[in-house]
């Protein structure tokens, strides 16, 4: 068992290190769209990279920046956690009775297979706009969630599940000791899916539904007035927000179990 474990960490730390973005690839790439933005010399359709940090450091010295930024923020990590939480919650149920999955199965396809762009018109019909990013990102994290934690429940060693039942183990300590150990990697690398997911969701609501004071409706605002510059500097805007969430809820999950394991 022990000798399985480090293997598993072994992985999970060549896997992590496999993903390591490498400074002189990003640097590779910034140097091809300087040229290439030399090359066609038209700012109005490839903006430079250095043109592009110009005008981010003078979007970010502004409030209305700061504000766009909380606002989008707080609405997709609003939806994806509780997308999160609501996937983790239903697949519990669906694994303990089978009416439940069979209930949720042509839910959980629907979503899956209907685009994002039609749940946004749809849902604009019912909904305010403003908190529309909320309601699209939890539609699109819950069916990854729901997938991968059920995988892994029914993955679940099944020598060890019946060892509990017959020492008549608690409830509690089941899940503690016994499930969170093996569906942590599935629920691990459904959030590292669902995260980008949830903030592309995200902002293509807001840009079709345009709330006031939203990322979304800055990129609509740069696309209708043909604003490169803050196009691509919203864009890097999302980007990075998108990966300094992705890479601090990670951490906080792998946290949050080592802090399990040690209580």
């Amino acid at each position: 068992m022990i000798s399985t474990t480090a293997v598993d960490m072994k992985k999970g730390r060549d896997a992590r290190g496999r993903r390591t973005i490498r400074a002189w690839a990003v640097a590779f790439w910034l140097a091809v769209w300087q040229a290439v933005s030399m090359a066609l010399d038209q700012q109005i359709l490839l903006v430079s990279p250095v043109r592009v940090l110009v005008r981010l450091a003078g979007l970010a010295v502004t409030a209305e920046f700061w504000g766009a930024v909380l606002f989008t923020l707080l609405r997709i990590t609003g939806g994806f956690l509780l997308g999160a939480g609501a996937g983790v919650v239903l697949a519990g149920l669906a694994s303990r009775f089978r009416r439940v999955e069979e209930l949720l199965a042509p839910a959980m396809l629907t979503v899956k297979s209907i685009p994002v762009a039609s749940f946004i018109i749809l849902a604009l019909i019912w909904f305010s706009s403003r908190n529309l990013a909320v309601l699209i990102s939890f539609l699109m994290v819950l069916p990854v969630i729901y997938t991968s934690t059920l995988g892994g429940i029914r993955a679940a060693d099944r020598q060890l599940l019946e060892m509990a039942q017959v020492f008549r183990i608690p409830a509690l300590r089941r899940v503690r000791y016994l499930y969170v150990p093996q569906v942590f990697p599935y629920f691990h690398s459904a959030c590292a899916a669902a995260l980008g997911l949830s903030w592309k969701s995200g902002v293509a609501a807001e840009v079709i539904g345009m709330p006031q004071g939203s990322i979304g409706e800055q990129l609509q605002q740069a696309k209708v007035y043909l604003n490169t510059p803050d196009l691509f500097a919203w864009t890097l805007v999302i980007v990075l927000l998108s990966l300094a969430f992705e890479k601090l809820f990670l951490l906080l999950l792998r946290r949050g179990k080592r802090a399990l394991e040690r209580m």
